[in-house]
Protein backbone atom coordinates (compact mmCIF):
# COMPACT_ATOMS: atom_id res chain seq x y z
CA UNK A 1 0.00 0.00 0.00
CA UNK A 2 1.46 3.72 -1.34
CA UNK A 3 1.08 5.78 1.81
CA UNK A 4 2.37 9.54 1.88
CA UNK A 5 3.39 10.34 5.55
CA UNK A 6 5.34 12.40 7.96
CA UNK A 7 8.03 10.87 9.69
CA UNK A 8 10.90 11.45 11.87
CA UNK A 9 14.29 9.36 11.31
CA UNK A 10 15.86 8.07 13.94
CA UNK A 11 19.39 6.09 12.44
CA UNK A 12 20.64 5.01 8.89
CA UNK A 13 22.88 2.07 9.22
CA UNK A 14 24.84 1.45 6.02
CA UNK A 15 23.59 -1.96 4.61
CA UNK A 16 26.58 -3.38 2.08
CA UNK A 17 28.11 -1.08 0.09
CA UNK A 18 25.32 1.17 -1.17
CA UNK A 19 22.75 1.11 0.61
CA UNK A 20 21.09 2.41 3.90
CA UNK A 21 18.56 0.83 6.55
CA UNK A 22 16.78 3.93 7.84
CA UNK A 23 14.48 3.71 11.36
CA UNK A 24 11.93 6.11 11.15
CA UNK A 25 8.44 7.11 13.45
CA UNK A 26 6.10 7.65 11.10
CA UNK A 27 2.67 9.76 11.79
CA UNK A 28 1.03 7.30 9.73
CA UNK A 29 2.14 3.81 10.80
CA UNK A 30 4.23 4.20 13.62
CA UNK A 31 7.97 2.76 13.57
CA UNK A 32 9.07 1.76 10.09
CA UNK A 33 12.05 0.26 8.55
CA UNK A 34 13.47 1.12 5.25
CA UNK A 35 15.66 -0.48 2.98
CA UNK A 36 17.33 2.36 0.71
CA UNK A 37 18.53 0.44 -2.21
CA UNK A 38 22.16 1.86 -3.89
CA UNK A 39 21.28 5.47 -2.30
CA UNK A 40 25.05 5.84 -1.87
CA UNK A 41 26.20 5.05 -5.13
CA UNK A 42 23.37 6.89 -7.00
CA UNK A 43 24.18 11.11 -7.10
CA UNK A 44 20.72 11.23 -9.48
CA UNK A 45 18.10 9.34 -7.52
CA UNK A 46 15.33 10.96 -5.79
CA UNK A 47 16.29 10.20 -2.34
CA UNK A 48 19.21 11.96 -0.84
CA UNK A 49 21.85 10.22 1.73
CA UNK A 50 21.71 14.30 3.69
CA UNK A 51 17.98 13.84 3.97
CA UNK A 52 18.21 10.68 6.62
CA UNK A 53 20.44 12.06 9.13
CA UNK A 54 19.09 11.59 13.07
CA UNK A 55 16.03 13.14 13.86
CA UNK A 56 15.44 14.58 10.33
CA UNK A 57 11.40 15.16 9.50
CA UNK A 58 10.75 14.28 6.63
CA UNK A 59 7.67 13.99 3.94
CA UNK A 60 7.63 10.08 2.61
CA UNK A 61 5.99 8.05 -0.07
CA UNK A 62 6.25 4.92 0.99
CA UNK A 63 5.53 1.94 0.20
CA UNK A 64 4.18 -0.46 3.12
CA UNK A 65 3.30 -4.01 3.02
CA UNK A 66 2.76 -4.24 6.79
CA UNK A 67 4.41 -7.76 6.91
CA UNK A 68 7.39 -6.84 9.25
CA UNK A 69 9.85 -6.89 6.47
CA UNK A 70 11.88 -3.81 4.96
CA UNK A 71 9.62 -1.36 3.72
CA UNK A 72 10.63 1.06 0.81
CA UNK A 73 10.77 4.66 -0.02
CA UNK A 74 9.86 5.69 -3.37
CA UNK A 75 9.88 9.80 -2.59
CA UNK A 76 11.24 11.86 -0.15
CA UNK A 77 11.23 15.81 1.23
CA UNK A 78 12.48 17.87 3.43
CA UNK A 79 9.58 18.61 5.88
CA UNK A 80 11.31 21.13 8.37
CA UNK A 81 14.47 22.25 7.20
CA UNK A 82 16.66 22.64 10.55
CA UNK A 83 18.94 25.35 10.33
CA UNK A 84 21.22 24.81 13.72
CA UNK A 85 20.71 21.11 14.72
CA UNK A 86 23.17 19.88 12.58
CA UNK A 87 25.48 22.20 12.80
CA UNK A 88 25.80 23.51 16.49
CA UNK A 89 27.83 21.04 18.72
CA UNK A 90 25.97 21.32 21.76
CA UNK A 91 22.49 21.06 19.64
CA UNK A 92 24.21 17.82 17.35
CA UNK A 93 25.37 16.04 20.81
CA UNK A 94 21.54 16.38 22.54
CA UNK A 95 20.40 15.36 18.97
CA UNK A 96 22.41 12.05 18.59
CA UNK A 97 21.76 11.36 21.66
CA UNK A 98 17.59 12.14 21.80
CA UNK A 99 17.84 9.88 17.97
CA UNK A 100 19.36 6.80 20.17
CA UNK A 101 17.06 7.41 22.97
CA UNK A 102 13.79 7.06 20.89
CA UNK A 103 15.63 4.54 19.16
CA UNK A 104 15.81 2.55 22.05
CA UNK A 105 12.38 2.84 23.89
CA UNK A 106 9.93 3.24 20.64
CA UNK A 107 8.90 -0.21 19.43
CA UNK A 108 5.47 0.21 18.37
CA UNK A 109 4.34 -0.20 14.33
CA UNK A 110 1.05 1.58 14.90
CA UNK A 111 -0.06 5.43 14.87
CA UNK A 112 0.61 7.27 17.88
CA UNK A 113 -0.51 10.97 16.55
CA UNK A 114 0.23 12.39 19.89
CA UNK A 115 3.48 11.00 20.01
CA UNK A 116 4.54 12.12 16.18
CA UNK A 117 3.13 15.52 17.41
CA UNK A 118 4.95 16.21 20.75
CA UNK A 119 8.44 14.88 18.67
CA UNK A 120 8.24 17.02 16.24
CA UNK A 121 7.36 19.95 17.95
CA UNK A 122 9.66 19.62 20.83
CA UNK A 123 12.59 19.09 17.97
CA UNK A 124 11.15 22.55 16.30
CA UNK A 125 11.18 24.31 19.33
CA UNK A 126 15.35 22.77 20.00
CA UNK A 127 16.30 24.03 16.95
CA UNK A 128 14.87 27.43 17.17
CA UNK A 129 15.92 28.00 20.85
CA UNK A 130 19.42 29.29 22.21
CA UNK A 131 18.92 28.24 25.88
CA UNK A 132 18.43 24.62 26.13
CA UNK A 133 20.86 23.29 28.64
CA UNK A 134 17.94 21.67 30.40
CA UNK A 135 16.20 20.21 27.56
CA UNK A 136 17.12 17.01 27.08
CA UNK A 137 16.19 16.37 30.29
CA UNK A 138 12.84 17.80 30.64
CA UNK A 139 12.09 16.50 26.79
CA UNK A 140 12.56 12.74 28.21
CA UNK A 141 11.01 13.16 31.51
CA UNK A 142 7.84 14.50 29.27
CA UNK A 143 8.03 11.39 26.91
CA UNK A 144 7.83 9.33 29.76
CA UNK A 145 3.74 10.32 29.43
CA UNK A 146 3.16 8.64 25.54
CA UNK A 147 5.75 5.63 26.90
CA UNK A 148 2.88 4.79 29.89
CA UNK A 149 5.04 5.53 32.58
CA UNK A 150 5.14 9.28 33.52
CA UNK A 151 5.38 9.63 37.40
CA UNK A 152 2.61 9.35 39.29
CA UNK A 153 2.19 13.45 40.66
CA UNK A 154 0.11 12.34 43.67
CA UNK A 155 1.81 12.93 47.22
CA UNK A 156 4.83 15.64 45.66
CA UNK A 157 5.62 16.52 48.97
CA UNK A 158 6.93 13.29 50.05
CA UNK A 159 10.55 12.88 51.01
CA UNK A 160 11.34 10.20 48.63
CA UNK A 161 10.81 9.76 44.82
CA UNK A 162 10.52 5.60 44.58
CA UNK A 163 12.19 4.90 40.63
CA UNK A 164 10.85 1.33 40.27
CA UNK A 165 7.26 2.15 41.70
CA UNK A 166 7.32 5.89 39.78
CA UNK A 167 5.56 7.49 42.60
CA UNK A 168 6.43 9.87 45.53
CA UNK A 169 6.59 8.14 49.08
CA UNK A 170 7.56 8.72 52.64
CA UNK A 171 8.96 5.66 53.16
CA UNK A 172 11.81 4.46 51.10
CA UNK A 173 12.77 0.77 49.57
CA UNK A 174 15.99 -0.62 49.39
CA UNK A 175 17.32 0.75 45.91
CA UNK A 176 16.26 3.15 43.02
CA UNK A 177 15.16 5.84 45.55
CA UNK A 178 16.37 9.62 45.33
CA UNK A 179 15.90 12.44 47.90
CA UNK A 180 17.56 15.43 49.00
CA UNK A 181 18.89 17.94 46.34
CA UNK A 182 18.10 15.15 43.38
CA UNK A 183 14.27 14.96 44.32
CA UNK A 184 14.33 18.66 44.95
CA UNK A 185 15.88 19.00 40.91
CA UNK A 186 13.45 16.37 39.63
CA UNK A 187 10.49 17.78 41.12
CA UNK A 188 11.56 20.83 39.08
CA UNK A 189 11.58 19.44 35.66
CA UNK A 190 8.12 17.85 36.51
CA UNK A 191 6.72 21.10 37.14
CA UNK A 192 8.04 23.44 34.28
CA UNK A 193 7.65 23.47 30.56
CA UNK A 194 10.32 23.91 27.30
CA UNK A 195 10.26 27.58 27.46
CA UNK A 196 11.37 28.27 31.08
CA UNK A 197 13.04 24.42 31.54
CA UNK A 198 16.53 26.81 31.10
CA UNK A 199 16.00 28.85 34.20
CA UNK A 200 16.38 25.60 36.29
CA UNK A 201 19.69 26.51 38.00
CA UNK A 202 22.12 22.97 37.92
CA UNK A 203 26.00 22.71 37.93
CA UNK A 204 27.29 20.38 35.10
CA UNK A 205 27.58 17.60 38.01
CA UNK A 206 23.97 17.64 38.91
CA UNK A 207 22.72 17.62 35.40
CA UNK A 208 24.99 14.73 35.16
CA UNK A 209 23.30 13.13 37.66
CA UNK A 210 19.18 14.46 36.45
CA UNK A 211 20.14 12.55 33.12
CA UNK A 212 21.54 9.54 34.82
CA UNK A 213 18.93 9.04 37.11
CA UNK A 214 16.11 9.67 34.20
CA UNK A 215 17.79 7.19 31.83
CA UNK A 216 17.96 4.37 35.05
CA UNK A 217 13.91 5.15 35.21
CA UNK A 218 13.56 4.43 31.15
CA UNK A 219 16.01 1.28 32.11
CA UNK A 220 13.44 0.38 34.82
CA UNK A 221 10.23 1.20 33.16
CA UNK A 222 10.98 -0.37 29.34
CA UNK A 223 11.50 -3.87 28.99
CA UNK A 224 14.40 -4.20 26.64
CA UNK A 225 15.68 -0.95 27.24
CA UNK A 226 19.81 -0.18 26.77
CA UNK A 227 21.45 2.70 27.75
CA UNK A 228 22.45 5.17 24.86
CA UNK A 229 26.12 4.42 23.88
CA UNK A 230 25.93 8.09 23.31
CA UNK A 231 25.44 9.44 26.71
CA UNK A 232 29.37 10.03 27.57
CA UNK A 233 29.53 12.23 24.23
CA UNK A 234 26.86 14.50 25.49
CA UNK A 235 28.52 14.49 28.92
CA UNK A 236 31.25 15.71 27.53
CA UNK A 237 29.97 18.60 25.63
CA UNK A 238 27.85 19.98 28.77
CA UNK A 239 31.43 19.58 30.38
Amino acid sequence: MQVRTKAIVLSSLKYGDTSLIVRAYTESDGLKAYLLKGILASRKGKLKTAYFQPLSQLELVAVHKNKGTLEQIREARVDFPYSTLQTDITKNAITLFLAEMLSNCIREEQADPALFSYLQTALQWLDTHDKIANFHLYFLLSLTRFLGCYPDLSNQDAAYFDLSEGQFTEVPSAENVISGDELHQFRKLLGTTFDVVHLIKMSKVQRQKLLQIIVEYFELHLHGFRKPRSLAVLNEVFN
